[in-house]
């Protein structure tokens, strides 16, 4: 089974370099005062806003702990939800300080990106569920049928 890893990566001087034309991170995130959190957005116990916008669950935590790093206030942090396929354009743009987001590290994002991962916060894994009555007892099983996934994730590329 294939290990997804739920990663944070950190923009320049916030964790390790991202690219040099976002060297001074750090000190833009310090000017302007607030961090930029790129999250998920409505995933319940990783990153989702309730009615009053505010936000909550593991990449929300981690972006308060760093947001309470720099500034010592949790609460100097803003959140941009972003979906698989905009995740690493907002980072490498600087439309995002840091991504706290569901994302799988693998050595063609280490060193094609101009990113860094900085850690492995969450650990899953893949699986099918399926009917007991169909008698599916592996995966290999379900060939030939329709599986759903999300685009723009490492789990298309490897069922591609």
């Amino acid at each position: 089974m294939q290990k997804k890893f739920v990663t944070i990566a950190l923009a320049a001087t916030l964790g390790l370099a991202a690219t040099a034309a976002h060297a001074d991170t750090l000190a833009d995130v310090k000017a302007k005062g607030y961090l930029q959190c790129g999250v998920t957005g409505g995933v319940a116990g990783f990153s989702a806003p309730d009615a009053d916008n505010n936000w909550s669950g593991l990449e929300v935590d981690y972006c308060r702990a760093v947001a309470a790093a720099i500034f010592n206030d949790a609460d100097a942090v803003r959140y941009t939800p972003l979906t698989s396929t905009e995740r690493f354009a907002a980072l490498s743009s600087g439309e995002i300080d840091i991504l706290s987001r569901t994302t799988t590290w693998t050595m063609s994002r280490d060193t094609t990106l101009g990113i860094n991962f900085a850690g492995t916060m969450f650990y899953d894994g893949q699986g099918f569920m399926v009917r007991k009555a169909d008698g599916i007892d592996s995966a290999l099983d379900l060939s030939g049928a329709a599986v759903c996934i999300e685009s723009g994730t490492t789990t298309e590329a490897q069922c591609g």
